[in-house]
């Protein structure tokens, strides 16, 4: 719809609030003369579920729920969450099945929102050293028939007023526009806590401040300490502090700038508080500039975003992790540590069949640190592109949606990845200048799948989904269930998100 012209949203960050959708679902709404048929049932099917910020009481057309209360002043739903599906291929097969429950509720300018998930999986697939776009999980253990548990609790509370709002949340965010993963913030990682401030005071001005507290998986020695009944063991502290600028034009073009800092060792530092700073000129002050090993490890991001052509979205994303101007054509002495997304969606290019491609290019040490506790990383998952450093990726997709609730999705891609690189002191400097981008493929995927998702109510799904993948070179990236060329076919259901 915003590539259509209808709305205006900035893509750039994820996810978007309940009290937004709905809003925008009324924009469209005004616009519905306007719509095919397809889109007009669509968009009665959303009002259904997020006519709920926009209605009181029980008396109008909305969606099952286990329990909805609604009123003037107080609104609560609750429903369940439960999924399951089985994967079939020549190694076997894989039984994954999910158990838990979701509210949301609002009252008076405040959001409430909490959910735990409960999952078993005969097969993992997740684990931070494989190259997957499957969401990290932070597994309790895995057995030697590679099974495992996990669970995740996600919520928040938040409060709104006309021009922004704050919220004190554990959750998973997205920053970068991108159709498959993007590559500044991609969500992989397992949900942290977080302070989220946002500023929307004009139309065409978007700001938002994040301050996490990441978990680093790293020995804190210091801390650690005998107890009478065994070792007491202490992770090192890490946090992360972000923030964006979204200038909207009049041509339809979304100008994104950023900034992100993760630090760790001294605790909570107020100035990474302060929501409007560059942090990497904060952290000159507070570690000095004579050494990365006294430094903390920071990020600047730009991300650029179209709709000038109707129906069609183009976007790019720079991540940058290290970068000399005064170098940067100097093949041997250039620090150009980032990551490059490219791409775009047209949409409706048929009738209500969309298409889009993709680029990603990250250079090596892209996303990494030489001390661990300040990697760009939560749970030991990198919080940007699934590929990590030294990789590239090209993704296609088609995607057919002939029924409101009903979407047929056809993908491919070929990704790579190099060797991953060693840090060193050489004659006393480290040795991170003048990284040449793949000198040789380490692993590789070439990949088809085709997806059908059916929605038969609000919020419950079937799913099929058939998969043809072939990964060669480094077998530590790929799980055993799914390595070498195989063929796998997945069904299954999801009650919930």
């Amino acid at each position: 719809m915003a590539a259509a012209g209808y709305i205006s949203v900035n893509t750039f960050a994820r996810p978007f609030s309940r009290k937004q959708i709905a809003n925008w679902l009324v924009e469209v709404d005004s616009a519905r003369s306007e719509l095919t048929t397809r889109q007009a049932n669509q968009l009665d099917f959303f009002l259904r579920d997020y006519g709920k910020e926009l209605w009181v009481g029980k008396d109008w057309d909305r969606r099952m729920d286990l329990f909805f209360y609604s009123d003037s002043v107080f609104e609560l739903t609750v429903n369940p969450i439960i999924g399951g599906s089985v994967t079939l291929n020549e190694n076997g097969s894989r039984v994954w099945r999910r158990i838990g429950g979701e509210f949301f509720a609002s009252a008076n300018g405040f959001g409430f929102y909490g959910s735990l998930r409960d999952n078993n999986v005969t097969e993992v697939l997740s684990t931070p050293q494989y190259l997957t776009i499957k969401q990290g999980e932070n597994f309790k253990s895995i057995s030697e028939e590679n099974r495992s548990d996990f669970n995740e609790a996600i919520g928040g509370i938040s409060y709104q007023w006309n021009w922004g709002d704050v919220a004190l949340m554990k959750d998973r965010l997205i920053w970068g526009n991108a159709v498959r993963h993007a590559n500044i913030f991609s969500g992989k990682a397992p949900s942290y806590a977080m302070l989220n401030y946002r500023l929307y005071p004009v139309e065409w001005l978007e700001f938002q401040y994040i301050h996490g507290w990441l978990v680093s998986e790293e020995l804190d020695s210091a801390r650690t300490y005998l107890s009478p009944n065994g070792n007491r063991r202490i992770y090192m502290n890490k946090n992360i502090a972000a923030n964006y600028l979204t200038i909207k034009s009049k041509w339809k073009v979304d100008f994104t700038f950023g900034n992100s800092i993760i630090y760790s060792d001294n605790g909570i530092n107020p100035v990474y508080f302060i929501p409007f700073m560059f942090f990497k000129s904060v952290d000159h002050t507070y570690s000095g500039t004579g050494s990365n090993e006294l430094g903390q490890n920071a990020q600047l991001f730009v991300d650029i975003s179209a709709r000038v052509i109707k129906n069609v979205h183009l976007y790019a994303s720079l991540f940058v992790d290290e970068v000399s101007l005064s170098n940067f054509w100097d093949s041997d002495q250039q620090t150009n540590i980032m990551s490059l997304k490219l791409g775009g969606t047209w949409f409706n290019a048929l009738s209500d069949l969309h298409l889009s491609a993709e680029y990603t290019r990250t250079h090596p040490w892209t996303y990494r640190h030489q001390i661990e506790s300040t990697t760009f990383a939560s749970n030991q998952y990198n919080l940007g592109h699934y590929l990590g450093e030294n990789a590239d990726e090209f993704y296609g997709s088609i995607e057919y949606v002939p029924l409101k609730n009903l979407r047929l999705k056809a993908g491919a891609w070929y990704a790579r990845k190099g060797e991953p690189h060693i840090y060193q002191i050489i004659n006393g400097n480290a040795n991170v200048t003048g990284l040449q981008f793949m000198e040789k493929v380490d692993w590789s995927q070439l990949g088809f799948n085709f997806s059908a998702q059916w929605e038969v109510l609000n919020g419950a799904v079937v799913f099929l989904e058939l998969l043809y993948q072939n990964s060669e070179g480094n077998e530590v990236y790929t799980p055993e269930f799914l390595s070498g060329e195989i063929i796998s076919a997945e069904g299954g259901f999801r009650i919930g998100l």
